[in-house]
């Protein structure tokens, strides 16, 4: 579901801003080795998993060269922050607790909303990565219920910068994979052997300050980002307050961890 001009233009434009001073303060050289190595420009592990509730830099592999060094600016090296923004920083806070955010969670039934997981996107010009189809659920597994992400455009979204692609009514097939946290890593447990097809996907070009909210089984992707234009976004992952997640998740290895409720 698409819902336009929910956050206004000066909000997003601060929320970005306010992302760009946290990457320009940062440390980026004491992380980088952690990505050089990686051939798919993932880091999992550790660093990974104590994101969970810290704000972590994730590189874009296209940022840095075959010796380690980084190929753009600074400001353009990092492809996400996550995965615990919520809960350091005030500014995040107080931007996923707006009532409008809030009331629209209502609108989806979501019961008590439980945030669990937020992510602000670069989608760098020229160098953005693509993020493969999948379905968010594969990484945060409610036993009951569904996950509902929530796309906040801090940019205009479009084709050509990356916006994101689904197949339409996709939610209703089921779960194809899960991602289980072991104790040095993870591994994915396949759970139902279904086939996307890219021939069915539409992309959602959506204006500033819109959100998309999605169903946490629809698969979606966004293809790389060639353009000179950025596409900044927020994302949150939120459940209703009954729900639990399953043994084994990365976020909560014991299904019982405490989340904030919005």
């Amino acid at each position: 579901m698409i819902v336009p001009n929910l956050i206004p233009g000066h909000v997003c434009d601060f929320l970005r801003h306010h992302a760009e001073t946290i990457v320009d303060n940062a440390n980026l050289e004491e992380i980088k080795p952690l990505f050089i190595k990686q051939e798919n420009g993932y880091v999992h592990g550790d660093y990974f998993f104590a994101s969970s509730h810290r704000i972590h830099f994730f590189l874009d592999k296209n940022a840095l060269d075959a010796s380690g060094n980084f190929k753009v600016e600074k400001k353009f090296t990092v492809n996400k922050l996550g995965h615990g923004l919520h809960e350091v920083d005030i500014v995040f806070f107080r931007f996923s607790k707006m009532p409008a955010i809030i009331n629209l969670l209502h609108q989806l039934d979501i019961v008590h909303p439980t945030l669990l997981q937020s992510m602000y996107l670069f989608k760098q010009p020229y160098i953005g990565d693509e993020v493969g189809c999948h379905q968010d659920e594969t990484f945060i597994t409610p036993t009951s219920g569904n996950l509902i992400g929530l796309w906040f455009a801090l940019e205009d979204a479009t084709i050509e910068n990356s916006c994101l692609w689904v197949i339409p009514k996709g939610h209703l097939l089921p779960l194809k994979r899960k991602m289980i946290r072991t104790k040095d890593n993870q591994l994915y447990m396949e759970e139902y052997p279904v086939t996307w097809s890219e021939e069915a996907m539409i992309p959602l070009e959506v204006k500033k300050g819109s959100v998309i909210a999605l169903h946490g089984l629809l698969p979606h992707m966004s293809q790389p980002n060639r353009s000179q234009q950025s596409r900044h976004a927020y994302t949150l992952h939120v459940i209703s307050q009954h729900q639990q997640l399953a043994v084994g998740n990365w976020l909560s290895p014991d299904g019982c961890d405490r989340f904030v409720q919005l």
